[in-house]
């Protein structure tokens, strides 16, 4: 079993902006120019699966792209010193190409596909698109394998398992202001030590012990990894 101090990391859109890709909150609620409403709702897919398919296709194209930055190396180097457990909202890859082992994504993967009728059935993507009539085994068409604005969170109660447990939990990238995730870091425990690396303004006394590093993913975590060492 591992003894290690176990790191929980908390990673939001912030965390990923700095390879390069751009997230909903950009430009007043348009992701790249297309309402939310009209690419990444059930409702959405419904009305216009064609339009849907077509707004991830090049979302996907864009992350295969886009290249791990400094914050998403530093988070995997910490692995060597300690029991690190990422949960990201992000629905790139670019933690695991870093190198990271354990990361939950709670909104999904946009490199992986999915049954539209049978949620369990989850594929791993070999080319970076997915067309209108491409097929599930059980003959119903593949969706982005995507948490959409109003369907529920199936990883969340393993995220809370994760967090529950963590010795350090740290937020990174993330306002700590949308919910259901922002929520976890109420389930930490007490005496667990918490940081939030984020450039925006944060009451940090409204979460008790919670220090606000006030900078961005990659200069935050690589000022938070010398600290993380010169401790452990």
């Amino acid at each position: 079993m591992d003894k290690r101090k176990k790191i929980v990391v908390f990673t939001g859109a912030g965390m990923s902006a700095e390879s390069g890709i751009k997230t909903f909150r950009d430009s007043g609620g348009l992701w790249e120019g297309y309402r939310i409403e009209d690419v990444a709702t059930p409702e959405a897919w419904q009305k216009n699966p064609r339009l849907v398919l077509e707004f991830y296709n090049q979302r996907r194209k864009q992350v295969m792209q886009a290249k791990p930055n400094k914050g998403h190396v530093i988070l995997a180097e910490l692995e060597k010193h300690f029991d690190i457990q990422i949960i990201t909202q992000n629905i790139d890859d670019l933690h695991e190409r870093a190198g990271s082992k354990k990361v939950l994504h709670l909104h999904g993967q946009i490199m992986k596909s999915q049954s539209s009728t049978d949620p369990n059935l989850i594929y791993t993507m070999a080319r970076p698109e997915i067309n209108y009539g491409d097929k599930c085994e059980k003959g119903s068409q593949l969706r982005p394998h995507i948490v959409w604005f109003g369907e529920m969170v199936p990883e969340m109660e393993n995220a809370i398992d994760l967090v529950a447990d963590a010795d350090v939990f740290i937020t990174v990238g993330t306002s700590l202001v949308v919910y259901p995730a922002a929520g976890l870091i109420h389930y930490t425990p007490s005496q667990s030590v918490k940081y939030l690396v984020d450039p925006g303004d944060f009451d940090s006394t409204v979460l008790g012990n919670l220090r606000h590093i006030k900078m961005g993913a990659s200069d935050g975590l690589k000022q938070l990894q010398k600290e993380l060492l010169s401790v452990a």
